[in-house]
């Protein structure tokens, strides 16, 4: 019984958190509507996002141990409730970017627990793969509510009111129910070995790993990856609400298609790479990735939604972009296992530092040139734009499989 309450503790946490964190590309269609801020001003709140996540996962990790994971789960759930709480009170864009920033700091205090915790709760690998798969199955349930309660808050008919910021006054609720709940939990402080230096030590290791061209190649592939993901997803409710006039509502309701082929897609994956060979299916993922985009977009030219009422009557265009998801999500999760396995056990902290990191990157970077081009050429040249990246990530992947190929057989060669 005490497992599992522990169990609920920490899904209850991924939850609430999967549904703010992947409630950006909704809020940046909202700050555009109602604080009547850019496109560049509003890709600036993945920024506060991701560099928030990154720099407490980077520097702060090491010390959650010592402060107890109860502890950081608490101050988590606690900072991202009392900005929820302040920010309709303020209702202005700079109370948005905080939001954010403690979204971000919140979040990693959180999956730094979480992953620990797991560790704990599980006896073997098995055991741990299946129970880190119902969280982050969790964690893709809370995606998808996100988008339903956001649109619920949202009034097509005045885009530029400040009602939808009352979403928050619910979330914070949900953050202190989730809060009592883990004060309530049985989690156990674990005992922590002191090591002089330790933070600076593992900072110094991290750095001298980057170095490695292997290494090197594949942050550069996750960055890629997470900035086309990111491009797409955040900026697709804005995309659905200009350039396919769809209303408010169902600009953000349409969105959670993106996030359900994602999950549906990271399902899939694992069923396919038992008959296929990784390098093979990711490429055949970003041919089709690149093809969709091919085919959706001119669909997009001379839309009339002015009778949509809902997802169920949307123009084909709307259905065909998030689509896009399918392809996209096995390459993240891939890339990283290919990776991990490729190195010894004792790695795996400093290489789990530089995957934040980067991906934290190649978000922020995604969001805002997509904003910037947005802003300038329009919504279709942004989405085309992410072609680009598409054929880069192919081309790192090939380097990537190479060197892989070549660790792998100086392993086996040392091994005999």
């Amino acid at each position: 019984m005490s497992r599992l309450l522990v169990i609920v503790a920490i899904a209850a946490c991924y939850f609430m958190f999967a549904i703010m964190l992947n409630s950006v590309g909704t809020v940046i269609l909202q700050s555009i509507n109602s604080f009547g801020v850019s496109k560049p001003d509003a890709s600036t709140l993945e920024g506060f996002k991701d560099l928030s996540i990154a720099f407490v996962s980077f520097f702060i990790a090491s010390f959650i141990p010592r402060m107890g994971y109860k502890i950081a789960l608490l101050i988590g759930l606690l900072l991202a409730a009392g900005a929820c709480l302040l920010t309709p009170v303020l209702g202005d864009f700079i109370a948005i970017k905080v939001l954010f920033a403690c979204i971000g700091i919140s979040f990693a205090l959180v999956k730094v627990s979480v992953y620990s915790l797991v560790g704990q709760l599980t006896h073997d690998t098995r055991s741990h793969s299946s129970l880190l798969n119902t969280i982050e199955g969790i964690f893709m349930l809370g995606v998808l509510s996100g988008y339903w309660i956001f649109s619920a808050y949202i009034d097509p008919d005045a885009p530029t009111s400040l009602e939808w910021l009352n979403v928050y006054y619910p979330l914070a609720a949900g953050l202190f129910i989730t809060a009592c709940i883990v004060l309530f939990s049985p989690i156990q402080k674990t005992p922590v070995v002191s090591q002089p230096n330790g933070l600076t030590q593992e900072f110094v290791e991290m750095l001298k790993l980057a170095y490695k061209p292997l290494v090197l190649v594949f942050v550069l592939s996750v960055f890629l990856y997470v900035l086309i993901e990111q491009g797409i997803g955040t900026w697709l409710p804005t995309f659905n609400s200009e350039v396919l006039h769809l209303p408010v509502d169902v600009s953000v309701q349409i969105t959670s298609i993106f996030a359900a082929m994602i999950a549906i897609g990271r399902l899939m994956a694992g069923q396919i790479l038992k008959f296929v060979n990784w390098y093979l299916f990711l490429n055949i993922c970003i041919a089709m990735m690149a093809v969709l985009m091919l085919l959706s977009l001119p669909l997009a030219d001379d839309i009339d939604a002015t009778a949509v009422t809902g997802i169920f009557n949307a123009p084909i265009a709307a259905y065909l972009l998030p689509i896009a998801g399918l392809m996209m999500a096995p390459i993240y999760p891939i890339i990283n296992s290919v990776m991990l396995s490729s190195l010894e056990k004792a790695k795996h902290a400093q290489m789990t530092g530089l995957i934040v990191v980067f991906s934290a990157l190649g978000g922020t970077t995604g969001s805002i040139i997509t904003g910037l081009v947005f802003d300038t050429f329009g919504g279709k040249n942004a989405f085309y734009l992410s072609l680009l990246p598409m054929a880069l990530l192919a081309f790192t992947l090939f380097f990537f499989r190479k060197s892989t190929n070549k660790l792998s057989s100086s392993t086996i060669q040392n091994e005999q």
